[in-house]
C-alpha cells in the first residue's frame, strides 16, 4: 500500500503441478498425470486458481502516472506498457487506485480530477481521456481484472508548510469544511460524520454503476496513522465535534468504541452497497497485517484496533468482504512479525472461508535501503502462501518496483514462480444464478499453407460469459490462455495436437469445455 506516512512496519518457490496451487475449480475430463503433463486421450488439467495481483497506486505519482501533466497519450502509453509487462510476468489482476484523497482518476459527477492527472486539481486530461474507464477495457483485454482502489476518508495531502495546495471548489474541503479535520501532513474527512461515509458510498456506488470493474478495494486507512507530539504522545484526531453530536443524541458508547463502530459500519455498509448495485463486483479489503499484538502469540507491533479504529477479525468473521489481503509487510525471518505465522492465524479467523490473499512488501526488493531485501525474500513467500491452507493468491505492494527489474524480481518470478498462467479464485457466493455458463460449440477452419488453423467458438445459454478459457495442448503439454469475452476465434499453429474451449462468467466459474481435435490431415470440426 502507499507509504505516504508509513506506520511503524514493518528458498525460491518449487515449481508445482499445473492444477496445485491455491483452490482449484474441477473441470471434466481425468486429471493430469503429472505436472503439466497429460496423455494425448486426456482432456486438459484443472486450471490453476491463484491470485495474482499488484496495486497500482497514484498517490504522489508512485506509480502511475509516472509524473503529472503528461498528455492523455503519454499516459495511455505508459498505463498500456505496464499491463503488458504484468500480463507477461504472469499477473492476472491490478488493483488501481482511483480515489486517492476526495479525487478521482476518471469523470467524476462527485468529486474532481486529480491533481496526479494533470498537476491541478479539477483540471480534466485533454481530449476525452477517462483513466479508469481506459485501465478497465486494456486490462480486460487482456484476461486480467480490475479492481478499483480507494481511500474512504483522506481528503487532501497538504504541502510542507502545512497549507493546502490549490483546491478545486468541488472537493469536499470546500463544499463541506465542517466535515474535514486537519490532521498532520493531511486534511482528512470524519468518519464519525454521517455525511461523510453517505459520501464515500455514493462515489463507489457510482463507480460500481458506471465502470466495469472486478472490485471495490480498500486498504488500512481508515482513522488516520497517529501523529505524535514533542514528546512523543499520540496526538488525538480532532473529532470534538462529531463525538458530541453522538452524546447529545443518546449514545452510549465510550469514545474508542464509538471510533470503531463508525468504521465497522462503514464497512458493513460499502459490502451491502456495492452488491445491491452490482452482485457480481467483488469486495476486497487490505487491512494492516496485525489484528492486536500477542494474536497469535509472539507478534508485537502496533494495534489498529486502538490506533486506527480498525477491526479487521471483525469484518473477515462477519463476512462483510469478498477478499481479505492482510499487509504481511515484514520478512519471513522476523519472528515478531512473523509472515508465515501472521498468515496461517489469519487463515484460522476465516470461518467463511473467504478468499485471502498475503500482501507482499515487494517494493521493499532491492529499494536502496540499508535493511533492503533481495528477490527471493518475496519468491520465498509465495511459496510459504501456496502451502498454507485457505491461501488462494497474494498482492504486491506495488506494481512499478515489481516490474523494474529491480533486484532481479521479475526475471525470478517469471522462471521460478508464475511459470504456467493461472485465474484467479472463483467467488461462488457472488453468482446470481448459482451454476456456471453452458459449453461454447467450436469449429476450426481449413489448414491454411502455413499449416494453421482459424478456431471460432459460439456462446451458447442465456448467460455471458465474460472470459473465454482457451486450452491448447503440443505434445504432452497444455497451456491456457484467457480471452475477454469479444474474442471468439484465434489461430493455432500445426503444432497444436488437441484444444477445448470454455466460458467463465463473473463469478469466475468455468463452464464444460468443449474438446476440439486438431489433425495435421483430413477435416477439422467440433
Amino acid at each position: 500500500m502507499q507509504r505516504v506516512t508509513p506506520p511503524s512496519q514493518p528458498p525460491r518457490a518449487s515449481r508445482r503441478p499445473w492444477g496445485g496451487l491455491g483452490r482449484t475449480q474441477p473441470a471434466p475430463g481425468p486429471a493430469p498425470k503429472g505436472p503439466g503433463r497429460a496423455r494425448a486421450t486426456d482432456g486438459p488439467p484443472p486450471a490453476v486458481r491463484e491470485f495474482r495481483g499488484a496495486w497500482l497506486a497514484t498517490v504522489k505519482n508512485i506509480d502511475w502516472p509516472s509524473k503529472p501533466g503528461m498528455t492523455s497519450q503519454q499516459m495511455k502509453a505508459e498505463l498500456t506498457s505496464m499491463l503488458d509487462r504484468a500480463k507477461h510476468l504472469g499477473l492476472n489482476a491490478v488493483v488501481m487506485q482511483v480515489r486517492p484523497a476526495g479525487d478521482a482518476l476518471y469523470k467524476s459527477p462527485h468529486e474532481p480530477w486529480s491533481e496526479f492527472l494533470t498537476g491541478k486539481m479539477g483540471q480534466a486530461p485533454d481530449g476525452e481521456f477517462d483513466p479508469l474507464a481506459f485501465a478497465v477495457e486494456e486490462a480486460h483485454a487482456r484476461g486480467m481484472e480490475l479492481h478499483a482502489w480507494f481511500n474512504p476518508f483522506r481528503a487532501r495531502l497538504l504541502e510542507a508548510d502545512g497549507q493546502a495546495p490549490p483546491t478545486a471548489p468541488n472537493h469536499i474541503s470546500k463544499t463541506h469544511p465542517e466535515w474535514v479535520k486537519k490532521y498532520g501532513a493531511y486534511q482528512w474527512m470524519d468518519p464519525g460524520e454521517q455525511g461523510v461515509q453517505d459520501h464515500a458510498i455514493k462515489v463507489m456506488r457510482d463507480v460500481v454503476k458506471r465502470y466495469d470493474i472486478d472490485a471495490v478495494h480498500i486498504d488500512d486507512y481508515f482513522y488516520p496513522y497517529p501523529v505524535k507530539d514533542p514528546k512523543g504522545n499520540d496526538v488525538p484526531f480532532p473529532d470534538d465535534a462529531s463525538w458530541k453530536k453522538y452524546v447529545a443524541a443518546g449514545g452510549t458508547l465510550n469514545r474508542d468504541d464509538w471510533r470503531r463502530n463508525n468504521v465497522d459500519r462503514f464497512v458493513e455498509r460499502m459490502y451491502k452497497e456495492v452488491h445491491a448495485e452490482k452482485l457480481h463486483v467483488k469486495v476486497g479489503v487490505s487491512p494492516f497485517g496485525i489484528w492486536k499484538p500477542g494474536h497469535p502469540a509472539g507478534i508485537t507491533g502496533m494495534d489498529p484496533t486502538e490506533k486506527l479504529y480498525a477491526d479487521a477479525k471483525l469484518w473477515l468473521t462477519k463476512g462483510w468482504l469478498d477478499y481479505f489481503a492482510p499487509q504481511l509487510y515484514w520478512p519471513i525471518d522476523k519472528p515478531a512479525q512473523s509472515f508465515p505465522k501472521l498468515l496461517q492465524w489469519w487463515n484460522e479467523q476465516n470461518t467463511l472461508g473467504r478468499h485471502m490473499w498475503a500482501g507482499m512488501f515487494t517494493s521493499k526488493v532491492a529499494d536502496g535501503s540499508a535493511s533492503a531485501w533481495k528477490a527471493e525474500e518475496i519468491s520465498r513467500q509465495i511459496a510459504i502462501s501456496r502451502q498454507a491452507p485457505g491461501t488462494s493468491g497474494h498482492v504486491h505492494y506495488s506494481l512499478k518496483p515489481l516490474l523494474s527489474g529491480r533486484g532481479g524480481l521479475a526475471a525470478d518470478l517469471a522462471a521460478t514462480t508464475y511459470q504456467q498462467p493461472a485465474l484467479p479464485p472463483a467467488t461462488p457466493w457472488l453468482d446470481a444464478n448459482g451454476k456456471p455458463p453452458e459449453a461454447p460449440t467450436v469449429a476450426a477452419g481449413p489448414v491454411t499453407r502455413a499449416g494453421g488453423r482459424v478456431v471460432t467458438w459460439t456462446p451458447q445459454g442465456e448467460e455471458a460469459a465474460h472470459q473465454w478459457a482457451v486450452y491448447t495442448r503440443r505434445g504432452a503439454e497444455w497451456s491456457l490462455e484467457v480471452l475477454p469475452a469479444d474474442k471468439r476465434f484465434t489461430l493455432i499453429g500445426p503444432e497444436v495436437e488437441a484444444m477445448a474451449v470454455a466460458a467463465l462468467d463473473r463469478a469466475g466459474l468455468e463452464g464444460p469445455r468443449t474438446p476440439l481435435a486438431v489433425l495435421a490431415e483430413g477435416p477439422a470440426g467440433a
